[in-house]
């Protein structure tokens, strides 16, 4: 029998299945891929018997696959906290998902087992832009405020390296970046221990100073749109980069844009921080978007809908 450990490979799937394999280590077969790549269950050629941990990608984007699987006698144990739509009934399949706004797939996995592993749920919600529910989790575990920068240091570098168009666009492919950080349950010694985290720290910040010095492309009332240059850094920043806008322009909306191949545009969006929910409703009135209610994304949108998006930005955080 086979167990495949199904994973997004931002901060929040990486850190969600390592403190299940802290708390249950077992050989798995890992299937991630960047961010946006979440129809990952349809790449498990799993069997009956076999088994399948789902992290933080949606039900409702993995359904077919889903059913598939539980129909060929696989068990399936799903967290997530994006919009899941109705999930099947099957005795093989043990979910739990929740939507709320302060919450991530790391936080649903502390919770699971019961805060066993618990640094690395607030390394998960600080990549997940999850400040606040992150320093809650944090506060009985007494880390000093230089330990705890450092926490949200490592949970924002670990989401910076899965935003990429393609795994070329990456500093190191996620499953790569998983098994780094497998061997450890003390995310203090991975930074001391560990060059790759630095390489991938001196990335984000060059990347994001890059991205500091663009001014929008759209100023509204209640939003701003920017949009990146076709380069790889552009490509991997858009996250960090629209999660540092919401932090300092708190009660506005953003989103930012880069071109694909076909010169459209891939979209990321962010809620104001003051009033975080709707990012996935706007981005599901799109064919190929998804997401949560503080933060979402369309990963093609064609370059004559751009003025329909901006329009309906505007409306939803009016």
């Amino acid at each position: 029998m086979t167990h495949y450990d199904v994973f997004n490979g931002d901060a929040d799937g990486i850190c969600a299945l390592h403190q299940l394999r802290l708390e249950s280590p077992r050989e798995s077969t890992l299937v991630t891929g960047v961010k946006r790549d979440i129809a990952l269950l349809a790449r498990v050629d799993a069997r009956d018997g076999d088994s399948v941990t789902a992290l933080d990608i949606s039900a409702a984007s993995n359904r077919p696959a889903l059913e598939a699987l539980l129909a060929r006698g696989v068990t399936v144990e799903y967290f997530d906290h994006h919009y899941a739509g109705e999930l099947p009934r099957h005795p093989g399949l043990r979910a739990l998902i929740d939507t709320s706004p302060g919450v991530c797939t790391g936080i649903l996995v502390d919770r699971h087992l019961e805060g066993r592993r618990r640094v690395w749920a607030v390394v998960a919600a600080f990549g997940d832009n999850l400040d606040e529910p992150a320093r809650s989790l944090a506060g009985p575990l007494g880390f000093d405020p230089a330990r705890l920068a450092a926490l949200q240091g490592l949970g924002e570098n670990l989401a910076y390296n899965a935003y990429g168009d393609t795994e070329d666009d990456l500093i190191v492919h996620p499953a790569a970046l998983y098994r780094t950080l497998a061997p450890y349950a003390d995310p203090f010694r991975l930074l001391a221990e560990e060059p790759l985290l630095a390489r991938i720290d001196a990335a984000r910040r060059d990347d994001l100073g890059r991205a500091e010095g663009l001014s929008p492309e759209y100023s509204l009332p209640h939003a701003r749109v920017y949009v990146l240059p076709d380069e790889p850094w552009s490509r991997r920043v858009r996250g960090v980069f629209g999660n540092a806008l919401v932090h300092r322009s708190p009660d506005l909306a953003h989103a930012i844009l880069t071109r694909d191949a076909h010169g459209d545009f891939v979209v990321s969006v962010r809620a104001p921080r003051t009033a975080p929910t709707g990012a996935d409703a706007l981005c599901r009135a799109f064919p190929t978007g998804g997401g949560r209610a503080a933060a979402a994304g369309i990963n093609h949108l064609p370059r004559d809908e751009l003025p329909a998006f901006v329009r309906r930005l505007e409306a939803a955080f009016r």
